[in-house]
Formats: C-alpha cells, structure tokens, sequence
C-alpha cells in the first residue's frame, strides 16, 4: 500500500513543527516522492544528520509504505 502525500506531510510536520515542507509525487503512484525541507532543527548538522532525523520522522515507513524519497534538507536562517 502507498503512502499520500498528506500522510507523508502529516508525519514530516509532527517532526518538525517550524518547518516549510513541500512534497512532490515523481511517479504519480504514491510511492516515489520528494520532500523539500526548511527547518531551523536542522542548524549546525550535517547534510546526513538532517537525512537521518528525517527517517526517524517517518517511523518506520520507509521501504515498506514509501518506497522511495528523495530529500532536500536545510536549516532555516
């Protein structure tokens, strides 16, 4: 079963409240998104330390209901 965007979305800002997130579907089918996100719990880590803080977001979801993300981490200023 797919995740929606909205589910995707709902998890990632649980995570991280202050964040500007934008999510993208690249295949239309619910399973390979993008997910662009600003959020100030990401200053001073490393580009890895922000990935992983985002798969932790997701709680497991990651290779069974989201086959795939591509991400796009920074700290907001």
């Amino acid at each position: 079963m797919a995740m929606s965007a909205e589910a995707l979305e709902a998890l990632l800002r649980a995570a991280f409240a202050d964040a500007d997130i934008q999510i993208k579907d690249l295949t239309g089918n619910g399973d390979h998104y993008k997910a662009i996100i600003k959020s100030c719990a990401f200053s001073g880590k490393s580009r890895v330390a922000q990935h992983q803080m985002v798969y932790a977001a997701l709680q497991g979801k990651m290779g069974g209901e989201l086959h795939a993300l591509a991400l796009e981490t920074s700290a907001k200023p």
